[in-house]
């Protein structure tokens, strides 16, 4: 597994908020590129990357800071937040994201996902988020009728090779994951990257999930244990075998 330090971008600045709730917001630095900085000399090996505004906006509201902290990352830097068109995917791809993760548009039109995978291959990511396996849409104030899993087997089918698997009721909160959520979520799509998010806080819990022993679960994702000091990037790579 890889540790993919996150990045949330809120006006501009480096923030984390609790459950994906907009107003229960921390802000940890004004620079989103040194904080990038930061986490490459600390050991990242790739970042996770979200638009918050573009989230709860739907469209992207910081392509051209995204595109600065891509340059100055010199990682892959996969990239989410209020893809909802074409045109927004191909705007982060060509400012350098490794891969662009749609996720209200993935539930909504899958036609269009099994187009863009066509054309832009691995560089398509199908972010998954989900509040006791249900999916959850437009910055997770929409719940659904769709699980989880139904979501995974579909986007698979329409070429998708990662999935980024968020539990929203465990994010930010420093509780641990959802080992056993995202255990089912592994097993459902063995031919596709899983990468877990949400909750991960501690080198504890990273061995955890390594435990699953499900070797399509890629990575996992790490913001708030981060910010808080809680745990360092080191120990967390060192958990995930690297």
């Amino acid at each position: 597994m890889i540790i993919l330090p996150a990045i949330d971008l809120k006006d501009g600045k480096c923030v984390r908020l609790r459950q994906g709730k907009a107003e229960d917001v921390t802000i940890y630095s004004d620079s989103p590129v040194e904080q990038a900085k930061t986490w490459v000399a600390q050991g990242a090996r790739q970042m996770h990357v979200v638009d918050l505004d573009g989230a709860f906006a739907g469209e992207p509201r910081h392509t051209e800071v995204i595109r600065e902290v891509i340059r100055a990352a010199g990682i892959p830097v996969e990239v989410g937040g209020g893809l909802r068109t074409d045109a927004h995917a191909e705007a982060l791809i060509e400012a350098g994201a490794a891969r662009v993760i749609l996720g209200t548009r993935a539930l909504e039109d899958v036609d269009a996902l099994a187009r863009l995978t066509a054309r832009f291959g691995e560089k398509i990511a199908v972010g998954i988020d989900a509040r006791d396996g249900m999916v959850q849409v437009r910055g997770w104030v929409e719940t659904t009728r769709t699980t989880a899993t139904e979501l995974a087997r579909r986007v698979v089918e329409a070429g998708v090779r990662t999935i980024i698997y968020t539990d929203t009721a465990t994010d930010g909160m420093l509780g641990g994951p959802n080992v056993p959520a995202m255990d089912r979520l592994c097993q459902a799509v063995p031919k596709c990257r899983i990468i877990a998010s949400g909750g991960v806080s501690s080198p504890e819990n990273v061995r955890a999930l390594a435990a699953l022993k499900r070797e399509n679960l890629f990575g996992a994702i790490v913001g708030k244990a981060l910010y808080d000091g809680r745990t360092t990037l080191a120990a967390m790579n060192q958990a995930a075998g690297g």
